[in-house]
C-alpha cells in the first residue's frame, strides 16, 4: 500500500491551507484555511451573504478542491491543527463538498469555527467532532490519528500524526518549539521523539518563518517587552492602546496582567477580540471576561472610547487593527470614525509584525501615515513569531528523522529554503524531499 498526498492550497503562499492524504480508497484533509491577503484585495471585506464559494475559489481565496477529482468522494474526515483563519476559514462553504467527512479539532479551534458558521447563510452537513490534544481516533479503515500538543501563537493548536499501513505521516500545523509558554505547556517532544523512533514516513512541515537564521524567542519575552513599555515610559496621564493578534490568547492574557498590575481597567474593542476571547473562555483556556471589558459591536465600541476619551489614565484599551485591516477598529480610529482621538504623549502598541504580503504592508503604511499627525508615540514589533526558525527546523527533523520531508505554508522562497535545510541534512531533492505546488500530488511506497 502506498500513501498518495496532494497539495490543495498553501504550497503557493502563505495561507489557504490544505492538504489531502490518501490510503487505499481513503482521503483525509488537513486543514482548511483562506488566504486572507487575497480576500482583501478582491472584495476588502469578507461577507459571507454575498461571497460564494465559486467566488472565494477563483479570486484564490480558497483552497481549489477541484484539483482533487476523483478524491472528493472519497473524504473521511478534515482534520484541523489550529485556530488560525489560513487553517479554517474556508470551512464554512467548503466543507459541504464533502458532506460524509466529519470536522475534527481540539475544543478551542472548534468554537472558533462554530461562531464563523453562525455568520454563515447556509448550515455546513458536516458533523463536528472536538479532540483534545493526546488523543486518539479511528478514521475509516486506514487512518489512526493523534493529535500532538504544540506551542503557537494561538491556543491549543496540535500536530496531527496520521498512522497508516503504508507508515506514519506527521503534518505539522503551525508550530514553535517554546519552552516558556505564558499559557499551557510546552511542544510534546517526549512524543516526538517517540515517533522518530518508531518511524516517520512522511513529515509536512510549515515554514512560514524558515528563513529567520535564529530559534525563534520564547512568548515569554514579549512580557518582558511589553512590561518595559508600558511601565517604562511616561504615560501615567495618558491614553493607553495595545493593538494585537485577536487569536493570540497568551498575550491578550500577558497585556491584561500587566495593565491591571498598572492600575488600569482593560477593555477589548472588536468583533474579532469577542470572539476569540469568549470561545478561550467556552473552551476551558482562559478567562480573560473578569474584571475586564469587551465589545465587539460598534454601539459598544463608541460607548467605550467616549468613556476613555474622557478618563485617558483609567483604562489600557486593546484593539484589532495592528495591519491596518479596513474596517477594524484602529482603522476607523484613523478615519475619525469612531468617538477618539490620539494626542501627544499618548502611547500605541503594535505587539505584532507586518504579515509578509503586499496588501497588508500597503493597509499598514497608510494606516501610520493618517496616525503621524497626531503626533501618537508608535512602538512597534513588540511581538516575537509563533512559528519555527531555521534552527527549530533543523531540531525537528533531527527529533523526527523522516524518511520524506514535504514543505509547505509559504511561497517558493521558503519552499526552497526548507529544501535547502533537508539537503544540508543529507536529504536529497526529489528522493527524500520533495517540493510540491498547490494541484501536484506525490505517491510515495
Amino acid at each position: 500500500m502506498k500513501i498518495e498526498i496532494m497539495a490543495v492550497g498553501g504550497y503557493d503562499e502563505v495561507g489557504r491551507n490544505m492538504t489531502a492524504v490518501k490510503i487505499g480508497e481513503e482521503v483525509v484533509l488537513l486543514d482548511m484555511g483562506w488566504n486572507l491577503e487575497k480576500v482583501l484585495m478582491h472584495f476588502g471585506q469578507y461577507d459571507p451573504r454575498r461571497h460564494s464559494l465559486q467566488d472565494m475559489i477563483e479570486v484564490g481565496a480558497y483552497p481549489d478542491y477541484q484539483y482533487m477529482g476523483s478524491w472528493i468522494d472519497k473524504v473521511k474526515a478534515i482534520l484541523i491543527s489550529h485556530a488560525h483563519l489560513d487553517h479554517i476559514s474556508a470551512i464554512p462553504k467548503l466543507a459541504g463538498v464533502f458532506p460524509n467527512a466529519e470536522i475534527i479539532g481540539t475544543p478551542f479551534a472548534m468554537e472558533v469555527l462554530k461562531e464563523s458558521l453562525k455568520q454563515e447563510p447556509n448550515p455546513i452537513p458536516n458533523k463536528i467532532f472536538v479532540m483534545k490534544a493526546g488523543s486518539k481516533k479511528k478514521v475509516g479503515k486506514n487512518f489512526n490519528v493523534e493529535f500532538i500538543h504544540v506551542t503557537h501563537s494561538t491556543p491549543d493548536s496540535v500536530m496531527i500524526a496520521l498512522k497508516t499501513p503504508a507508515g506514519t505521516v506527521l503534518y505539522t500545523g503551525d508550530w514553535k518549539l517554546d519552552n516558556q509558554p505564558i499559557l499551557g505547556k510546552r511542544t510534546n517532544m517526549q512524543k516526538l521523539k517517540k515517533l522518530g523512533e518508531e518511524g516517520v514516513k512522511v513529515l509536512i512541515a510549515d515554514t512560514v518563518r524558515i528563513e529567520r537564521e535564529s530559534k525563534t524567542p520564547s512568548e515569554s519575552m514579549v512580557r518582558e517587552m511589553l512590561k518595559d513599555v508600558l511601565w517604562g515610559v511616561q504615560n501615567q496621564e495618558n491614553a493607553i492602546f495595545v493593538t494585537t493578534f485577536a487569536s493570540h490568547i497568551a498575550r491578550l492574557k500577558t497585556i491584561k496582567d500587566l495593565g491591571e498590575k498598572m492600575g488600569r481597567k482593560v477593555i477589548f474593542l472588536g468583533r474579532s477580540m469577542d470572539m476569540y476571547i469568549n470561545a478561550a473562555n467556552r473552551a476551558g483556556i482562559v478567562d480573560l471576561t473578569k474584571g475586564a471589558e469587551i465589545y465587539g459591536r460598534r454601539k459598544g465600541i463608541e460607548r467605550a472610547l467616549k468613556q476613555v476619551m474622557k478618563h485617558q489614565s483609567k483604562y489600557l484599551v486593546v484593539i484589532t487593527g495592528h495591519q491596518g485591516e479596513p474596517h477594524s477598529v484602529l482603522d476607523r480610529i484613523s478615519r475619525k470614525e469612531l468617538p477618539f482621538t490620539f494626542d501627544e504623549w499618548d502611547t500605541l502598541i503594535f505587539s505584532s509584525e507586518i504579515i509578509p504580503a503586499p496588501v497588508n504592508q500597503a493597509n499598514r503604511a497608510e494606516l501610520e501615515r493618517r496616525l503621524k499627525p497626531s503626533k501618537v508615540r508608535m512602538f512597534k514589533d513588540i511581538h516575537v513569531s509563533g512559528h519555527a526558525a531555521r534552527e527549530d527546523h533543523r531540531d525537528l527533523l533531527k527529533v523526527v528523522h523522516p524518511e520524506h520531508y514535504i514543505p509547505f505554508h509559504g511561497d517558493i522562497r521558503k519552499l526552497a529554503s526548507a529544501t535547502n535545510l533537508a539537503k544540508d541534512m543529507g536529504y536529497q531533492l526529489g528522493k527524500s524531499v520533495h517540493l510540491l505546488q498547490n494541484g501536484q500530488k506525490i505517491e510515495i511506497n
